[in-house]
């Protein structure tokens, strides 16, 4: 009985180190890119460092894509700040920007 018991947990143990190494996997990826792509530019001592710290930070996934809603929001707001509107200025120029097609 407790062999079985010891066993089990032994099991469950394992199958708990195999789950976290398998989350870990991306970044260790993406060490690994980061490394290969400061080897190749020969980065050494604090430029390395920094490239590094930089590399880690960005997300390596492709851009994202705006909506067309997304879009032209981005566009009415930049539009109201180019026109330095405030207040309900602003407000009725994003609601008669957004409705246009």
């Amino acid at each position: 009985m407790n062999k079985m018991i010891v066993a089990a947990v032994l099991g469950g143990l394992l199958m708990a180190g195999q789950a976290s190494a398998a989350e870990k996997t991306a970044q260790q990826q993406k060490m690994t890119d980061c490394n290969h792509q400061a080897s190749t530019q020969s980065l050494k001592g604090e430029a390395r460092k920094g490239f590094m710290s930089t590399c880690l930070k960005k997300d390596h996934k492709a851009p994202k894509v705006l909506t067309a809603q997304q879009q032209k929001m981005k566009t009415c707001n930049a539009d109201a700040k180019g026109k330095a509107l405030k207040g309900a200025d602003r407000k009725s120029f994003m609601k008669s920007c957004l409705k246009k097609g």
